[in-house]
């Protein structure tokens, strides 16, 4: 026992004289060797920090306050997006969703988290909007230092698009947008995985997503896909005969069961 005693104290760098400890309790003190870049482990699920909130007075002001409804396409976008584990390493994958149908209008996949990535989703959903006019549009996000920059927020006031920022720091935030995240990474991510490499995410998400706009019914909106519910939409007020109650009003989808991310698939 005495040898064994010793080495204990070599390796936690105590002098062989140093008193005796009391039975049962640990050595606590940390070896003055950092070199070996040994240390303890957390127990549970490591998280990746994607949103890095700003200060108060440095965003813009919540205009939507949770509620995430729209009368007409191009009235309310929300943005926000996520991360996906592969063989290489993390890839991001960020959305812009029109609220009224909920019709993703923009997306891209990248391997870095810079503001490029959710400035390409939104020039997409810009180009996909040409011509439908964004008069009166508002676009939402999270507190993350992507959508606050100055790159992104130039380019909503260049487009004529109002930005707005949840005020309270949580989830239910941007419910809307994390609700469509939450079905991508059910439908797509965790039932198709594992992920090898970037193409392999993004080829997915391109083929999600078309279906997704076209084909996925949708229970908000009135169980059909958000394409159709537009297009209904237009029709109607092409004749100039758009009656409320021929077109649902649509519901919030549900907001994440908890902040570990889990959704339902409310169809």
């Amino acid at each position: 026992m005495g040898r064994q005693r010793a080495r204990l104290w070599a390796a936690e760098g105590l002098e062989a004289a140093a008193p005796r400890r009391p039975p049962g309790r640990a050595l606590h003190r940390r070896a003055p060797d950092a070199g070996h870049g040994a240390e303890g482990v957390t127990r549970g699920r490591a998280w990746v920090v994607t949103t890095r909130a700003k200060a108060a007075g440095d965003r813009p002001a919540d205009l939507v306050d949770r509620r995430f409804t729209a009368t007409r396409p191009n009235q309310l976008w929300v943005a926000d997006f996520t991360y996906v584990a592969t063989w290489r390493g993390f890839v991001y994958v960020a959305f812009v969703i029109d609220v009224f149908a909920r019709r993703i209008v923009g997306w891209r996949v990248s391997a870095s988290l810079r503001t490029d990535f959710v400035l390409d989703a939104l020039e997409q959903a810009i180009y996909d909007r040409r011509g439908a006019g964004v008069d009166d549009l508002v676009h939402h996000s999270d507190r993350g230092t992507q959508y606050l920059s100055m790159r992104y927020t130039d380019r909503l006031l260049e487009a004529g698009i109002e930005p707005s920022v949840g005020s309270r720091g949580d989830s239910y935030d941007n419910a809307l947008a994390e609700s469509i995240i939450g079905l991508f990474k059910t439908e797509v991510i965790q039932r198709k995985g594992p992920w090898r490499h970037l193409e392999a995410v993004e080829f997915a998400t391109l083929t999600w997503v078309d279906w997704f706009n076209t084909r996925r019914l949708l229970e908000p909106i009135g169980y059909v896909p958000p394409a159709e519910y537009e297009a209904h939409y237009y029709a109607q007020t092409s004749r100039g005969a758009l009656v409320g109650s021929q077109i649902p009003t649509p519901r919030l989808m549900p907001p994440p069961t908890s902040a570990c991310g889990t959704f339902f698939d409310h169809r």
